[in-house]
């Protein structure tokens, strides 16, 4: 089995970080292939890095479509371009924040998303009441900028520690989302010290996708994430014209 983990944002260490946490988890025979965006944002923050990821996010799984995978993971926890790479893709294609709190409504009746600035937490609070968990969770924003989490010396850990503790006794979370691909490396340590399921998205999203291709199960092409009708597609974006389908 071949998942791709494609990072939308373009800082290669953030991918490297979601790969090693990825084969971490994967089961013996899964082969790990991480991507990094080509073009784009050097992190997601809020709406319009998130647009702006999208045809990054396109270009690499089209790229990459000839080398063959199973599965891919979009590695961003806003679950950037996910409906798009859905439509694009004829195989089974994750989102952190979508594969993370589904993890974590197996664990715990009530939980808490700790995530990086507060225009994400917006955002994530949103995906969480569309995915159907906004009776059981909260999102909590930690004030870190994203690219913060690459600097041990930035004080970003403190931080986020500390809006878990805030979690764990306001919120009465009984396990806690690290809502970033950036907390990636984070997670087993923050589980031990705290006593409570700390979930990864990218740990998350990997076991989901074997579990999805073991199944023989792939993304519906009927309805909404039927593939894109051909039709041109004019200037920057002409690459990303539909190719027409051979019926």
């Amino acid at each position: 089995m071949r998942i791709l983990i494609v990072n939308p944002n373009t800082t290669v260490s953030m991918t490297e970080k979601a790969a090693i946490a990825a084969r971490a988890v994967a089961a013996a025979g899964t082969e790990i292939t991480a991507a990094t965006s080509r073009m784009g944002p050097a992190s997601i923050e809020g709406h319009y890095d998130g647009a702006l990821a999208v045809p990054g996010l396109l270009n690499e799984l089209k790229l990459r479509q000839a080398e063959g995978y199973d599965a891919a993971v979009v590695a961003c926890f806003d679950d950037t371009g996910l409906e798009a790479a859905r439509s694009f893709s004829d195989v089974p294609v994750l989102g952190l924040c979508e594969s993370a709190v589904a993890t974590a409504g197996f664990l715990a009746q009530r939980f808490t998303v700790v995530t990086t600035l507060e225009r994400s937490r917006v955002l994530i609070d949103n995906l969480l009441h569309r995915y159907g968990m906004g009776g059981r969770a909260k999102v909590r924003a930690s004030d870190i900028p994203v690219l913060e989490l690459e600097n041990p010396a930035s004080g970003a850990i403190g931080k986020l520690r500390s809006e878990i503790e805030r979690a764990l006794s306001e919120d009465g979370a009984e396990a806690i989302v690290l809502g970033c691909a950036g907390m990636t490396d984070l997670a087993r340590d923050l589980q031990a010290i705290y006593g409570v399921p700390v979930v990864d998205g990218v740990a998350a999203a990997v076991k989901q996708a074997e579990a999805l291709v073991s199944l023989g199960l792939s993304t519906s092409k009927r309805g909404s994430y039927a593939s894109p009708l051909h039709k041109p597609f004019l200037g920057a974006m002409s690459s990303f014209a539909p190719s027409p389908v051979v019926r």
